[in-house]
């Protein structure tokens, strides 16, 4: 579907990326998607993304995958600064880039539904994960924006315990 897409395109463009495809393809955990969910389009806009590789466009149905353009989501502020190439055979004018491995976790936090979690121990079981980052990133880049921090505050708090007690700290 991303060659498809890529020879769709009018121009060149940047795909910030993150979620399950992400997990996926960049961080080598086990994980079924059948969507690439994107949180930013450079060069061609997200409604023209949408159309050409959206649900239910010819790409989704010929290729059984989508482009889910994420329209809400909590994502810490500077992001984008940590954004890490994926390299995707074929691809001349579509450029994708993953969220880095703390900022996806961050991303995944107010929603906090059974997937999210699961992602979480996937990513915890890995290298690269480090508690004191995603502290860090959680008070002085996501925190100041939520709404309802305190509740947050202790989801960051148990999805810690998960991961220091995957990795024997506990």
């Amino acid at each position: 579907m991303l060659v498809a897409l890529d020879r769709a395109l009018a121009q060149d463009t940047e795909l910030h990326c993150m979620g399950g495809f992400v997990l996926a393809e960049h961080y080598g955990c086990v994980r079924a998607t059948a969507d690439v969910d994107v949180i930013e389009s450079l060069g061609t806009d997200k409604g023209s993304i949408a159309q050409l590789a959206g649900r239910g466009s010819a790409l989704h149905k010929r290729h059984r995958v989508y482009v889910d353009i994420v329209t809400v989501a909590d994502v810490p502020d500077d992001y984008d600064t940590r954004l890490i190439p994926m390299n995707v055979d074929g691809l001349t004018r579509l450029r994708l880039r993953a969220f880095e491995r703390h900022d996806l976790v961050l991303a995944k936090l107010c929603r906090n539904i059974d997937r999210d979690r699961e992602d979480v121990v996937a990513l915890g079981r890995g290298p690269g994960l480090d508690i004191d980052v995603l502290r860090q990133r959680y008070r002085d880049e996501l925190r100041p924006k939520l709404g309802r921090p305190d509740r947050e505050d202790l989801t960051l708090q148990l999805w810690i315990e998960m991961i220091e007690e995957l990795r024997g700290a506990v």
